[in-house]
């Protein structure tokens, strides 16, 4: 979605219904009208849903996801939390190569990647960019 469509997501999700025992879960968790990723992501393992059904939730109460695990969106101040002169290890760079498809990696290959190699999702994220490998989609479909 565009900046125009800012405070409009719910219409991303026509015939979808507030649950309302997650909404008053986000509602908890939110400040100022936004959830971070990672608490959206412990919503989920508390309700045992996935990731992608709580990124519909926050969509429909109109809250906004911030602060993305792979430094992606939602910093204040910038757009992104990357490091444009991280090292890439050897290891990363063939990993990255060897699972990106058409110059790009889902979220959830990059938290897998991050895992595999114990690395910070953050420096994943950000030799994601560096190495121009667009990252989508979001798990929670910020993207």
């Amino acid at each position: 979605m565009t900046h125009e469509d800012r405070g409009h997501y719910a219409a991303k999700h026509t015939g979808k219904k507030i649950n309302q025992a997650i909404a008053k879960k986000l509602q908890a968790l939110a400040v100022d009208g936004c959830v971070d990723c990672a608490s959206a992501h412990q919503a989920a393992k508390a309700f045992n849903t996935t990731p992608g059904e709580i990124g519909v939730q926050v969509d429909l109460l109109e809250y906004r996801i911030m602060t993305c695990q792979l430094g992606m969106f939602g910093y204040e101040g910038r757009r992104k939390k990357i490091d444009p002169d991280i090292d890439i290890s050897p290891e990363l760079d063939k990993l990255i190569d060897q699972t990106a498809k058409d110059g790009r990696l889902s979220c959830k290959q990059c938290w897998d990647i991050a895992k595999t190699l114990k690395i910070k999702r953050l420096d994943l994220g950000s030799a994601c960019e560096k190495k121009n490998i667009r990252i989508k989609p979001c798990q929670l479909g910020a993207f």
